[in-house]
C-alpha cells in the first residue's frame, strides 16, 4: 500500500517493449531488492531483479500498458516514485493501492499566486467517484479535489509538490494515471448490495 506522498523523482532510462528501466536516487535504490514493490507514476510495480547502483527494471503486463499512461512514456521523462508504506510509518496522504482506474488528460494548467491550478478531463465512468474536497491520486500524488463537474476536476498544486514531482513537465493534452478513492468504490458496492437485498 502507498500514501500518495512522492518521495523521489526518477527518470525513464530505457524502454524495450514491456520492459522498462528507471534511474533513481541512491537513497531510494538502497531500499529496493528483487521483488520489492515501488509505485511509478502511481502504478504498483514489482522489481524483476536486484537493482543496480543507479537503476531498477520492471516488466509490465499488457493489462498495465492498456490501463495506464505508460505507453506514452519516452526516454528521459521524469516519473514519480514512492516506496511501499512501512507498517510503522506516518500516514500523511490517503489510501493509494497503486491500481490505476483510468487515464485522464490535462486540460489546462494556470499559475495562481504561489500555486498552480490544474484541470484534468476524465473518462465518464470515473466521474461518480470524484467529489469536491475528496481525495484522488494523479500519477501517484495524493491530491485534494477543489471542484468536480461534468467530466473534469480541478486540483491545486503547492510549490513543494510542483518542484518535487513530475507535474512540472506536463502540458495540456498530456495523459496521467488516475486512481480514485478506494473508499468511494467500496461504498458504491455496499450500497448496491443493500439495494439488491431489499
Amino acid at each position: 500500500m502507498f500514501t500518495g506522498i512522492i518521495s523521489h523523482l526518477g527518470e525513464v532510462e530505457s524502454i524495450n517493449g514491456a520492459k522498462f528501466a528507471f534511474s533513481a536516487p541512491v537513497s531510494l535504490i538502497k531500499s529496493l531488492k528483487m521483488g520489492s514493490s515501488v509505485a511509478v507514476n502511481g502504478v504498483c510495480l514489482t522489481l524483476k531483479n536486484s537493482p543496480s547502483a543507479r537503476n531498477f527494471n520492471v516488466d509490465l503486463m499488457p493489462e498495465t500498458l492498456k490501463r495506464t499512461s505508460f505507453s506514452n512514456l519516452k526516454r528521459g521523462d521524469l516519473v514519480n516514485l514512492e516506496l511501499a508504506m512501512a507498517a510503522n510509518a506516518r500516514f500523511e496522504g490517503h489510501i493509494v493501492q497503486g491500481h490505476i482506474d483510468g487515464v485522464a488528460k490535462l486540460g489546462s494548467v494556470k499559475k495562481q499566486g504561489n500555486s498552480y491550478l490544474m484541470i484534468f478531463i476524465v473518462p465518464e465512468p470515473l466521474t461518480r467517484y470524484i467529489a469536491e474536497k475528496g481525495s484522488i491520486a494523479v500519477n501517484g500524488i495524493s491530491l485534494t479535489v477543489i471542484s468536480a463537474k461534468s467530466n473534469q476536476f480541478t486540483v491545486g498544486i503547492i510549490p513543494y509538490t510542483w518542484g518535487h514531482t513530475m507535474l512540472q513537465q506536463l502540458k495540456a493534452g498530456d495523459k496521467v494515471n488516475i486512481e480514485v478513492d478506494i473508499l468511494a468504490k467500496y461504498l458504491e458496492k455496499l450500497t448496491n448490495n443493500v439495494k439488491k437485498t431489499h
